[in-house]
């Protein structure tokens, strides 16, 4: 039998208590969790931060190529315009091969040598009839007279000493020199399709010309129709 004096005294528990600190404990693991939760949040929001600012940094570069037409540089845009565009064709003296004439790298775009002859043509008939004669590319007879590729190379007998500007008035406007109040520029030199072009291109075309070679070449000045000299003379 138990007596009485071996009867365990009777436990209380303080619920109130536990609770109490059941919620500090939820509290405290809550704001752990946050800080937790904050601190990913900070980094997920500088990683993006430091993406956007890298992507804006190296995006410069790839802005900046693609305002050059998809090239490095907007002298090298220029070249490709150049190229693309035939302006060699005339403006660059020609060298006879076995397959016939080929642009003279060592006068690039230097227009119509100063002492080549013109072809030996009967001017007045061809004039007469709108013949376009041409033997070397860098000149051309025709009902306008006679014209002659110009020097377009970085000296100052070529564009050395233009300025952007006058450029693109000369390629809008098909004026000599790109001058207010000079001559219009003559056949074939194709002006008017090349106004079209944006003025980021012709800038370019520009920039690239006066980074070319200079070379020394005083073009001949244009000559009017019949009135010119005879050939050869």
């Amino acid at each position: 039998m138990i007596s009485a004096n071996n009867i365990p005294a009777p436990v209380i528990i303080d619920f109130s208590a536990i609770l109490l600190k059941l919620k500090t404990i939820i509290v405290n693991l809550k704001n752990v969790i946050m800080k937790k939760q904050l601190t990913v949040i900070t980094i997920f929001i500088l990683f993006f931060a430091g993406v956007f600012l890298l992507s804006r940094c190296t995006g410069g570069g790839s802005s900046a190529k693609q305002s050059y037409g998809g090239y490095e540089s907007q002298v090298k845009w220029g070249e490709h315009l150049v190229t693309v565009g035939g302006c060699g064709d005339c403006h660059t003296p020609k060298k006879m091969t076995p397959m016939g004439p080929e642009d003279d790298s060592t006068l690039l775009l230097s227009g119509h040598p100063a002492q080549q002859p013109l072809p030996d043509i009967d001017r007045t008939m061809a004039e007469s009839k709108g013949l376009a004669v041409t033997q070397t590319l860098t000149s051309w007879i025709g009902p306008w007279g006679v014209s002659f590729a110009a020097n377009i190379t970085s000296d100052t007998t070529g564009i050395g000493a233009w300025k952007e500007e006058q450029f693109i008035r000369a390629m809008r406007e098909g004026l000599f020199k790109g001058l207010v109040g000079s001559r219009p520029l003559l056949p074939p030199m194709p002006w008017p399709s090349i106004k079209h072009m944006s003025d980021d291109e012709l800038k370019a075309i520009f920039a690239y010309l006066k980074s070319t070679k200079p070379i020394v070449n005083v073009v001949p000045a244009a000559m009017p129709p019949v009135t010119a000299p005879p050939m050869g003379k």
